[in-house]
């Protein structure tokens, strides 16, 4: 189940934050508690990806993402990630959690996530490109920082972004369809 009480405590921490400028750095604190583990008895991969939101959310709302999709009337969606898993996370570990804009280009916006263990190790990297959406589909992110009165320049996305999104180019879309596998 999606931790909906969690989300609502980060939210409330986000707004008594102050605000962020639009590359600033969102920095929370969290815990891995027993539901959040798999049968190893460690963090849930897919779990981790839940977590992320509780950092993720809340950027948009101390940079002032949330006040100008609701506003707007515009959505806000995920278009593609990469995560990498480094260390174990255990039952009761503290976690320290890092999100940040890190660029955009015509139709996406870059996000980094990182979630650090108290003894100073990063456990996870996630890497995502996300959009606003309206009925018509994509809005720009220069529309979007238009509508939140921002003049950030676009800055340049770093070598490693680009290299993923280069290899993201070559995936075949649609995937090919596997074969059918004859019932028994």
């Amino acid at each position: 189940m999606y931790p909906f009480i969690r989300m609502a405590k980060e939210m409330i921490l986000a707004r008594r934050q102050p605000k962020l400028e639009p590359l600033g750095t969102h920095v929370s604190h969290h815990i891995c508690w027993p539901w959040d583990l798999d049968m190893w008895m460690e963090l849930n991969n897919g779990r981790t990806l839940t977590i992320f939101d509780l950092g993720r959310i809340p950027l948009a709302e101390r940079t002032g993402v949330v006040d100008t999709l609701k506003r707007e009337r515009w959505g806000l969606t995920v278009a593609g990630s990469a995560l990498r898993y480094r260390k174990r996370v255990r039952m009761f570990d503290r976690l320290t959690m890092y999100s940040r804009m890190i660029g955009w280009d015509e139709r996406f916006v870059y996000l980094e996530q990182s979630m650090w263990n108290s003894r100073g190790d990063c456990t996870s990297h996630g890497l995502y490109r996300t959009a606003v959406t309206d009925k018509n589909g994509i809005v720009s992110p220069d529309r979007v920082m238009q509508a939140m009165g921002m003049d950030t320049p676009r800055p340049d996305l770093p070598e490693w972004v680009l290299a993923w999104l280069d290899a993201e180019a070559q995936r075949p879309w649609p995937p090919e369809k596997q074969p059918e596998i004859p019932k028994i």
